[in-house]
Protein backbone atom coordinates (compact mmCIF):
# COMPACT_ATOMS: atom_id res chain seq x y z
CA UNK A 1 0.00 0.00 0.00
CA UNK A 2 2.87 2.36 0.83
CA UNK A 3 4.53 1.64 -2.52
CA UNK A 4 1.28 2.52 -4.30
CA UNK A 5 1.04 5.77 -2.31
CA UNK A 6 4.60 6.77 -3.20
CA UNK A 7 4.07 5.88 -6.85
CA UNK A 8 1.01 8.14 -7.04
CA UNK A 9 2.86 10.91 -5.19
CA UNK A 10 5.78 10.66 -7.60
CA UNK A 11 3.39 10.83 -10.54
CA UNK A 12 1.76 13.97 -9.14
CA UNK A 13 5.14 15.62 -8.66
CA UNK A 14 6.11 14.88 -12.27
CA UNK A 15 2.75 16.19 -13.51
CA UNK A 16 3.05 19.40 -11.51
CA UNK A 17 6.61 19.91 -12.73
CA UNK A 18 5.48 19.39 -16.31
CA UNK A 19 2.68 21.94 -15.92
CA UNK A 20 5.14 24.39 -14.40
CA UNK A 21 7.44 23.97 -17.40
CA UNK A 22 4.53 24.60 -19.81
CA UNK A 23 3.61 27.79 -17.96
CA UNK A 24 7.12 29.14 -18.58
CA UNK A 25 6.58 29.01 -22.34
CA UNK A 26 5.33 31.69 -24.69
CA UNK A 27 3.70 31.15 -28.07
CA UNK A 28 5.17 32.75 -31.19
CA UNK A 29 2.86 32.93 -34.22
CA UNK A 30 4.44 34.24 -37.45
CA UNK A 31 2.31 35.20 -40.46
CA UNK A 32 3.26 36.24 -43.99
CA UNK A 33 1.56 39.14 -45.77
CA UNK A 34 2.32 41.50 -48.65
CA UNK A 35 1.69 44.91 -50.19
CA UNK A 36 0.37 44.36 -53.74
CA UNK A 37 2.59 44.92 -56.76
CA UNK A 38 2.17 45.27 -60.52
CA UNK A 39 2.79 41.60 -61.27
CA UNK A 40 0.68 38.50 -61.89
CA UNK A 41 2.55 36.36 -59.36
CA UNK A 42 5.52 36.76 -57.01
CA UNK A 43 6.65 33.32 -55.84
CA UNK A 44 9.09 32.91 -52.94
CA UNK A 45 10.54 29.60 -51.83
CA UNK A 46 10.49 29.61 -48.00
CA UNK A 47 12.80 27.00 -46.46
CA UNK A 48 13.37 28.03 -42.84
CA UNK A 49 12.50 30.64 -40.25
CA UNK A 50 15.07 31.27 -37.51
CA UNK A 51 14.93 33.55 -34.48
CA UNK A 52 17.75 34.94 -32.39
CA UNK A 53 16.61 35.05 -28.78
CA UNK A 54 17.82 34.64 -25.23
CA UNK A 55 16.23 31.20 -24.78
CA UNK A 56 18.19 29.61 -27.64
CA UNK A 57 21.50 27.73 -27.57
CA UNK A 58 24.94 29.34 -27.33
CA UNK A 59 24.77 30.66 -30.90
CA UNK A 60 21.56 32.52 -30.12
CA UNK A 61 19.81 31.20 -33.25
CA UNK A 62 16.95 28.71 -33.17
CA UNK A 63 15.26 27.16 -36.20
CA UNK A 64 11.47 27.06 -35.83
CA UNK A 65 10.53 23.43 -36.50
CA UNK A 66 6.90 24.40 -37.10
CA UNK A 67 7.82 26.42 -40.24
CA UNK A 68 5.52 25.59 -43.15
CA UNK A 69 8.16 25.46 -45.86
CA UNK A 70 7.09 25.72 -49.48
CA UNK A 71 6.47 28.13 -52.34
CA UNK A 72 4.19 31.09 -51.58
CA UNK A 73 2.62 33.54 -54.00
CA UNK A 74 2.93 36.85 -52.15
CA UNK A 75 0.08 38.35 -54.14
CA UNK A 76 -2.34 35.89 -52.49
CA UNK A 77 -1.81 37.74 -49.19
CA UNK A 78 -2.60 41.39 -49.84
CA UNK A 79 -4.91 44.03 -48.33
CA UNK A 80 -5.30 42.37 -44.95
CA UNK A 81 -4.94 38.73 -46.08
CA UNK A 82 -2.14 36.61 -44.64
CA UNK A 83 -1.04 33.02 -44.11
CA UNK A 84 0.43 31.18 -41.13
CA UNK A 85 4.16 30.59 -41.60
CA UNK A 86 5.12 29.21 -38.17
CA UNK A 87 3.43 28.67 -34.80
CA UNK A 88 5.64 27.46 -31.99
CA UNK A 89 6.02 27.42 -28.20
CA UNK A 90 9.31 28.86 -26.97
CA UNK A 91 10.82 29.40 -23.56
CA UNK A 92 10.01 32.95 -22.46
CA UNK A 93 12.77 35.37 -23.42
CA UNK A 94 13.79 38.24 -25.67
CA UNK A 95 13.81 38.00 -29.48
CA UNK A 96 16.27 40.34 -31.18
CA UNK A 97 16.35 39.19 -34.81
CA UNK A 98 14.73 36.88 -37.34
CA UNK A 99 16.01 35.16 -40.48
CA UNK A 100 13.87 34.03 -43.40
CA UNK A 101 15.86 31.49 -45.44
CA UNK A 102 14.80 31.12 -49.07
CA UNK A 103 15.46 28.31 -51.54
CA UNK A 104 16.22 28.47 -55.27
CA UNK A 105 12.67 28.39 -56.71
CA UNK A 106 11.85 32.10 -56.54
CA UNK A 107 9.98 33.40 -59.59
CA UNK A 108 7.95 36.29 -60.94
CA UNK A 109 5.14 36.10 -63.51
CA UNK A 110 4.88 38.99 -65.96
CA UNK A 111 2.70 38.98 -69.09
CA UNK A 112 1.95 35.26 -68.60
CA UNK A 113 5.67 34.40 -68.54
CA UNK A 114 7.75 33.26 -65.55
CA UNK A 115 11.18 34.71 -64.79
CA UNK A 116 13.72 33.62 -62.18
CA UNK A 117 14.12 35.88 -59.17
CA UNK A 118 17.75 35.85 -58.15
CA UNK A 119 18.39 36.13 -54.40
CA UNK A 120 22.06 35.28 -53.77
CA UNK A 121 22.33 36.75 -50.28
CA UNK A 122 19.06 35.17 -49.11
CA UNK A 123 20.17 31.70 -50.18
CA UNK A 124 23.25 31.85 -47.96
CA UNK A 125 22.26 33.01 -44.49
CA UNK A 126 18.69 34.24 -44.94
CA UNK A 127 16.94 37.60 -44.99
CA UNK A 128 17.72 39.09 -41.60
CA UNK A 129 15.68 41.77 -39.84
CA UNK A 130 15.40 43.12 -36.32
CA UNK A 131 12.45 42.26 -34.07
CA UNK A 132 13.16 43.32 -30.44
CA UNK A 133 10.25 41.60 -28.70
CA UNK A 134 9.71 40.15 -25.23
CA UNK A 135 8.07 36.72 -25.10
CA UNK A 136 6.19 36.52 -21.81
CA UNK A 137 4.95 33.37 -20.10
CA UNK A 138 1.55 32.22 -21.29
CA UNK A 139 1.22 35.00 -23.89
CA UNK A 140 0.75 34.50 -27.65
CA UNK A 141 2.94 36.91 -29.60
CA UNK A 142 1.61 37.45 -33.15
CA UNK A 143 4.08 38.84 -35.67
CA UNK A 144 3.62 39.61 -39.36
CA UNK A 145 6.38 39.54 -42.01
CA UNK A 146 5.25 42.10 -44.58
CA UNK A 147 6.92 41.86 -48.00
CA UNK A 148 6.52 44.90 -50.23
CA UNK A 149 6.55 43.10 -53.60
CA UNK A 150 6.29 46.34 -55.56
CA UNK A 151 9.52 47.72 -54.09
CA UNK A 152 11.32 44.39 -53.62
CA UNK A 153 11.69 43.42 -57.27
CA UNK A 154 14.41 44.98 -59.43
CA UNK A 155 14.27 44.68 -63.21
CA UNK A 156 17.75 44.65 -64.74
CA UNK A 157 18.79 46.08 -68.07
CA UNK A 158 19.16 42.62 -69.60
CA UNK A 159 15.54 41.73 -68.79
CA UNK A 160 16.34 39.63 -65.71
CA UNK A 161 14.72 40.19 -62.30
CA UNK A 162 16.28 40.14 -58.85
CA UNK A 163 14.75 40.12 -55.37
CA UNK A 164 16.03 42.87 -53.08
CA UNK A 165 13.50 42.48 -50.29
CA UNK A 166 11.83 45.47 -48.66
CA UNK A 167 10.38 43.92 -45.50
CA UNK A 168 8.54 45.31 -42.49
CA UNK A 169 7.52 43.47 -39.35
CA UNK A 170 4.68 44.44 -37.05
CA UNK A 171 2.53 43.03 -34.27
CA UNK A 172 -1.10 43.43 -33.22
CA UNK A 173 0.17 44.82 -29.90
CA UNK A 174 2.09 47.76 -31.37
CA UNK A 175 0.21 48.81 -34.48
CA UNK A 176 -3.11 49.73 -36.07
CA UNK A 177 -4.51 49.75 -39.60
CA UNK A 178 -6.30 51.90 -42.18
CA UNK A 179 -8.88 50.50 -44.59
CA UNK A 180 -11.56 51.61 -47.01
CA UNK A 181 -12.84 51.47 -50.59
CA UNK A 182 -12.05 53.47 -53.68
CA UNK A 183 -13.95 54.09 -56.93
CA UNK A 184 -13.82 53.68 -59.84
CA UNK A 185 -11.79 50.48 -59.85
CA UNK A 186 -10.72 51.26 -63.43
CA UNK A 187 -8.41 53.93 -61.94
CA UNK A 188 -6.20 51.11 -60.55
CA UNK A 189 -4.66 53.45 -57.97
CA UNK A 190 -1.41 52.98 -56.10
CA UNK A 191 -1.90 54.31 -52.57
CA UNK A 192 0.51 55.53 -49.91
CA UNK A 193 0.00 56.28 -46.22
CA UNK A 194 2.67 58.72 -45.05
CA UNK A 195 3.10 59.41 -41.34
CA UNK A 196 4.37 62.62 -39.75
CA UNK A 197 7.84 61.04 -39.39
CA UNK A 198 7.81 60.04 -43.10
CA UNK A 199 7.22 56.33 -42.50
CA UNK A 200 5.55 55.26 -45.77
CA UNK A 201 3.22 52.31 -46.36
CA UNK A 202 2.18 51.38 -49.88
CA UNK A 203 -0.55 49.24 -51.47
CA UNK A 204 -2.75 48.87 -54.56
CA UNK A 205 -6.54 48.90 -54.28
CA UNK A 206 -8.16 45.60 -55.28
CA UNK A 207 -8.88 45.81 -59.01
CA UNK A 208 -12.27 44.09 -58.64
CA UNK A 209 -13.70 45.57 -55.44
CA UNK A 210 -11.68 48.74 -54.81
CA UNK A 211 -10.88 47.60 -51.25
CA UNK A 212 -7.54 48.60 -49.71
CA UNK A 213 -5.86 48.18 -46.35
CA UNK A 214 -2.69 49.52 -44.76
CA UNK A 215 -1.81 46.99 -42.06
CA UNK A 216 0.90 47.40 -39.43
CA UNK A 217 0.65 51.19 -39.22
CA UNK A 218 2.40 52.69 -36.22
CA UNK A 219 0.24 55.04 -34.14
CA UNK A 220 0.20 58.61 -35.39
CA UNK A 221 -1.25 60.99 -38.00
CA UNK A 222 -1.12 59.97 -41.66
CA UNK A 223 -1.70 61.52 -45.06
CA UNK A 224 -3.17 59.22 -47.70
CA UNK A 225 -1.97 59.82 -51.28
CA UNK A 226 -3.84 58.22 -54.20
CA UNK A 227 -2.00 57.86 -57.51
CA UNK A 228 -4.26 56.43 -60.25
CA UNK A 229 -3.38 55.50 -63.83
CA UNK A 230 -3.42 58.12 -66.59
CA UNK A 231 -6.83 59.61 -67.20
CA UNK A 232 -7.61 60.18 -63.52
CA UNK A 233 -6.60 62.84 -61.00
CA UNK A 234 -4.42 62.24 -57.95
CA UNK A 235 -5.98 62.79 -54.54
CA UNK A 236 -4.78 63.35 -50.96
CA UNK A 237 -6.49 62.90 -47.59
CA UNK A 238 -4.88 64.46 -44.53
CA UNK A 239 -5.29 64.01 -40.78
CA UNK A 240 -5.93 60.25 -40.64
CA UNK A 241 -5.27 59.18 -37.05
CA UNK A 242 -4.16 55.62 -36.25
CA UNK A 243 -4.22 54.11 -32.75
CA UNK A 244 -2.77 50.83 -31.44
CA UNK A 245 -5.08 47.87 -31.97
CA UNK A 246 -7.62 49.91 -33.97
CA UNK A 247 -8.64 49.63 -37.64
CA UNK A 248 -9.44 53.10 -38.96
CA UNK A 249 -12.09 52.89 -41.71
CA UNK A 250 -12.21 55.85 -44.09
CA UNK A 251 -15.15 57.08 -46.12
CA UNK A 252 -15.26 55.84 -49.70
CA UNK A 253 -12.76 57.66 -51.90
CA UNK A 254 -14.00 58.80 -55.32
CA UNK A 255 -11.35 59.50 -57.96
CA UNK A 256 -12.22 62.11 -60.57
CA UNK A 257 -11.46 61.76 -64.24
CA UNK A 258 -8.89 64.08 -65.76
CA UNK A 259 -10.94 66.07 -68.25
CA UNK A 260 -7.94 68.11 -69.44
CA UNK A 261 -6.54 65.22 -71.46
Amino acid sequence: MKSLFYSVLAGLIILLYSCSEDNEQARLSIRLTDAPGEYQEVLIDVQEVKVNYSGADDSGWKTLTSTKSGIYNLLDFTNGMDTLLADEYLVAGKISQMRLVLGDDNQIKVNDEYYELKTPSAQQSGLKFNIHADLEEGITYRLWIDFDAGRSIIKKGNGDYSLKPVIRTYTDATSGAIKGNIKPVAAKPYMMAISANNDTLGTYADQETGFYMFAGAEPGIYMIKVKPVDGYLEKSIEGVEVSIGEVKELEEIIIDEDTTQ
